[in-house]
């Protein structure tokens, strides 16, 4: 547990100096007690940054995806009217503001392997993986935000307001890290990062796992028009052919349940506390009603048309997303409180293929001992199947098995949650237009983003969330007290507005429910 308690230190200092502007996190006085950050070496950055990230990715913005995307919501039956802010939605300066100051924070300590001076070249692939892991947040950060500050960023007190640049080149920028990336990678040089706690040292995996990003990136501008397309259409000619990530792509520095500390995070967030105590946040979020029917296959017949095509399909992997009540998930209707419709007496909660995987504890010791040892996922085997079936539907010259990648798609869901019956459940969607490999194009786009939301529910919904902005699906209802549709990003955190006032984008409510040019670049069109 080396890793854990390194980053810990680090990360403690960091956050004295985070306060303010994003680019103050390394802003570190000597403290003979503690560890200075420039004192630290890659071998001990790396995981820093990424058990950091995924903490946030993990907790909070898992729950704001969650509940945007309806897959769950707040538990009225407990807590009277949570997540009013949610269903609303109202967005503002301190709407999840955590997400982007811990972002930022963990991204700064990828920053710092990247420039740190290395003049015999003993850290290249630690650089290397570090240029992949800053792409993978860097994406979700303009994904939520749009611009921000790229190119002057992570520079401590040589520059505490750093400008904003514009998402477009913020790709670009990014997408020419995943390549240097690779180069180095395959470069040969290096040690082997002893602290590799995602692929432990092999290249292979991380090549792969960087060409998955870039079709992520690529993808994601799917609608763009004019020079952007033209430099995705060109970066999509060179990724022809190339390898991506077969497996889930997890992050593990020694998780266990011997403290609170040591667990991961996701778990001491929404399950138990390490002595088994629930953690504080084990029943607000619940399933949504929206999952339920799904989950079910309507077996009420609810007669909204977006539930019609999931009629009489009962998905296997029901029981270990949520718990069953009376046999199937319980799920409360966003916005409602009880009494009213849509909320049952009894609610399902995350379940063991959300919380532990695949395995299934027999008594309360061994559910903490094994959600605490889990490991986190920066991106399932799922997603990267449904990247490449996407690719295959929009781009055929280019890419090609996009009904087996599909299929794939939903059998390495069902094996991360560790569900059976994906065979019945293949059979059942094949010929179900939206929700199976059939019909037009656009059916075809619908289904993947779907079952997409379906796979990456409680895993990393964030991602649904982007592919809704940009494709309109999955179709998802809003709350019942909606005032608003569903956001197109976030507004920069009241941290920017303190410390980079100068520089910062005033954004209001407005801009956010509508396309502008705060909007970001790939969901204009």
């Amino acid at each position: 547990m080396k890793n854990i308690k390194i980053t810990t230190a680090v990360l403690s200092l960091t956050m004295l100096f985070a306060s303010v502007s994003c680019d103050r996190y390394l802003d570190i006085n000597e403290d003979p007690n503690n560890i200075s950050i420039d004192k630290v070496t890659p071998n001990e950055l790396l995981p820093v940054g990424i058990t950091s990230t995924y903490a946030k990715q993990s907790q909070t913005l898992n729950r704001f995806a969650s509940v945007v995307m309806n897959s769950t919501a707040g538990n009225s039956l407990v807590y009277g009217a949570p997540f009013i802010d949610d269903y609303k939605p109202n967005v503002s300066n301190t709407f999840y503001n955590d997400v982007w100051d811990s972002l930022f924070r963990g991204i700064a300590n990828f920053e710092k392997v990247i420039t740190f001076n290395d003049p015999t070249n003993k850290y290249v692939q630690h650089k290397a993986i570090a240029k992949i892991m800053k792409a993978n947040y860097v994406q979700i950060l303009t994904d939520l935000y749009g611009d921000m500050p790229y190119s002057q960023a992570f520079k401590g007190q040589d520059n505490l307001t750093p400008k904003y640049d514009k998402g477009e080149d913020i790709y670009k920028a990014s997408i020419a890290d995943l390549d240097n990336a690779i180069d180095l990678l395959e470069s040969g040089l290096g040690d082997e990062p002893s602290s590799d706690i995602v692929f432990h040292g092999d290249t292979d995996k991380w090549i792969s796992f960087a060409n998955t990003l870039k079709l992520r990136y690529l993808l994601r501008m799917s609608n763009v028009t004019g020079d952007m397309a033209a430099f995705r259409d060109q970066k999509l000619a060179a990724l022809s052919g190339a390898d991506f990530i077969d497996e889930d792509v997890l992050e593990n520095p020694g998780y266990s349940a011997a403290n609170d500390a040591q667990q991961n995070p996701f778990t001491n967030f929404y399950v138990y506390l390490s002595s088994g105590t629930r953690a504080a946040n084990y029943s607000i979020n619940v399933a949504s009603e929206h999952a339920a029917i799904i989950l079910n296959g309507n077996p009420d017949g609810d007669t909204r048309p977006v539930y019609q095509k999931f009629n009489g399909i009962v998905d296997g992997r029901r029981a270990r997303m949520f718990s069953l009540v009376g046999g199937k998930v319980s799920g409360i209707r966003q916005g409602n409180l009880p009494g009213q419709p849509g909320v049952p007496a009894a609610i399902s909660r995350f379940s063991f293929g959300i919380t532990i995987g695949s395995g299934t504890p027999t008594s309360t010791r061994e559910y903490v001992e094994m959600a605490s040892a889990k490991s986190g996922c920066i991106m399932s085997r799922a997603e990267s199947k449904f990247l490449q079936a996407e690719a295959a539907l929009r781009y055929p010259g280019l890419f090609s098995n996009g009904a087996g990648n599909f299929s794939t798609a939903i059998t390495a869901s069902y094996n991360f949650f560790g569900a059976t019956g994906v065979a019945d459940y293949l059979a059942a969607i094949q010929n179900v237009a939206g929700l199976g490999w059939t019909g037009t194009n656009a059916n075809k786009l619908e289904a993947i983003m779907t079952q997409k939301w379906i796979a990456l529910t409680g895993v990393n919904p964030e991602q649904s969330f982007f592919d809704y902005t940009r494709t309109g699906f999955p179709v998802t209802p809003l709350a019942t007290i909606a005032s608003n549709p569903k956001p197109n990003r976030l507004i920069y955190p009241l941290s920017e507005y303190i410390g980079n006032a100068s520089n910062v984008p005033g954004i209001s409510n407005a801009d956010v429910f509508s396309k502008n040019q705060y909007t970001p670049f790939w969901a204009r069109n």
